[in-house]
């Protein structure tokens, strides 16, 4: 019963989040542990998360139950210098909650079986209206009318199996199960160079299901541990209200990703731990395509070949560090590098990613946890984000546009061990 209605919560609580959105589309994290750790957590199995880091990692978790929620305050202002309509916003939307779970239990010594629920995703923006006026009164920074952004919220079920092929080597598997949904307001300057602009903006929420699948390894040697994961790309339905906007018809799918993990217990008290992460944005046309694919008579967005966000595939670097203080308190620190997947050098690359500001490329986090008489955890995870800014030519009214964000979250989760 205590399962079924925390897995209820997190199905509800997923939908009403927003996307997390550190890495492009990605976290720097997935469980607070593994947040508290910039992430490094391919090769560890002290949580209930792998259908996010690594399926395979459940074979050593043991049965337990994982909770947690974060605080996430992505700080994203934009402004355009020169040309004809320069101006500044900061975008509203400032605070989300992002709930996430695990389950793991452990059917035999060999067999696990669980479930990790998490949000993704990485659109989130609220720019207000008024800052310039295009000719036809008060306008956006894109010289729309109204408000100016779009919202994603994303859910992945990832329901887990992990066999032990060997007393200390795991294989594991789990089925993505997706739900997205989606909202673009303020878009009507996109609707000249659309093959369809009834479909480009303020038409509400759209929605969309979509599947993948991750698949992963894990070996013990003594004090160290490696681990490997693969994700497909998760492959959504279109988003039919917003066909003119997203390449391919409206197709906006989760990229193809893969991490690579080493962890290191050099004494009984300290773990270091080192994960590499590559994320394949190119392989999706929606987010991969170069932005100025749609100008100068160019096939119009939506189209298979229209303009996407033009972001590059992205490598990620992870460090982290775990000490154990006591029996009852262990501290972790974490930081991580990526370069941004925008950067402003493609023409309107900058602009479009007035609405997408994926360009944090520096994080560093702290973490801690604290285990009760009776074994639960009480864990906490804190990360930051370097300020980043990209700039670059605005093709539609001349000029530069620069657009900057910064990032903290604050989350907190509670484990019970079965």
């Amino acid at each position: 019963m205590k399962f079924t209605r925390v897995f209820a919560f997190m199905a509800l609580a997923g939908l009403a989040g927003s996307a997390f959105a550190t890495n492009g589309m990605f976290s720097h994290g997935y469980g607070m542990k593994s947040k508290g750790m910039a992430g490094a957590s391919t090769a560890s199995s002290d949580d209930a998360f792998g259908g996010a880091n690594n399926p395979a990692a459940m074979a050593f978790a043991g049965n337990r139950l994982d909770l947690g929620v974060d605080l996430f305050s992505p700080i994203r202002e934009t402004a355009r210098e020169g040309g004809n309509f320069p101006g500044s916003a900061e975008s509203d939307a400032n605070y989300f909650l992002i709930p996430e779970f695990g389950y793991n239990h452990m059917v035999s010594d060999s067999l696990a079986l669980g479930v990790t629920v998490y949000g993704q995703g990485g659109m989130n923006t609220d720019y207000p209206s008024g800052q310039i006026n295009c000719g036809a009164g008060p306008a956006n920074m894109l010289c729309g009318s109204g408000a100016l952004g779009v919202d994603l919220m994303q859910l992945i079920i990832a329901p887990t199996a992990a066999f032990k092929v060997a007393p200390n080597h795991s294989i594991g598997i789990s089925p993505l199960l997706g739900y997205q949904k989606f909202a673009a307001t303020g878009l009507q300057s996109f609707q000249g160079i659309s093959s369809d602009g009834t479909a480009v903006t303020n038409k509400g929420n759209d929605d969309a299901f979509g599947y993948g699948l991750r698949i992963g390894y894990m070996g013990k040697f003594g004090a160290v541990s490696i681990g490997a994961a693969y994700s497909t790309k998760v492959d959504f339905d279109e988003f039919s209200k917003y066909k003119g906007l997203f390449a391919e018809q409206g197709d906006l799918d989760l990229p193809e990703n893969y991490n690579l993990g080493i962890a290191w217990q050099a004494t009984p008290e300290l773990k270091l731990a080192a994960d590499y992460q590559r994320i394949n944005y190119s392989g999706v046309n929606a987010i991969g395509n170069p932005s100025a694919n749609s100008l100068a008579g160019n096939p119009g967005m939506g189209m298979d070949n229209g303009s996407g966000f033009g972001w590059a595939d992205m490598d990620v670097w992870k460090l982290g560090a775990e000490y154990k203080l006591n029996q009852q308190m262990t501290l972790r620190a974490g930081y991580s590098y990526a370069d941004s997947p925008i950067d402003g050098s493609e023409v309107g690359e900058a602009t479009f990613n007035i609405i997408a500001p994926g360009v944090i490329e520096h994080h560093i986090t702290l973490g801690m946890t604290y285990t009760t008489a009776t074994g639960d955890e009480m864990t906490v995870a804190y990360m930051h984000g370097f300020e980043n800014e990209v700039s670059g030519t605005n093709p539609f009214f001349g000029g530069t546009d620069t657009t900057k964000m910064y990032q903290n979250s604050l989350g907190f989760q509670y484990s019970w061990k079965m």
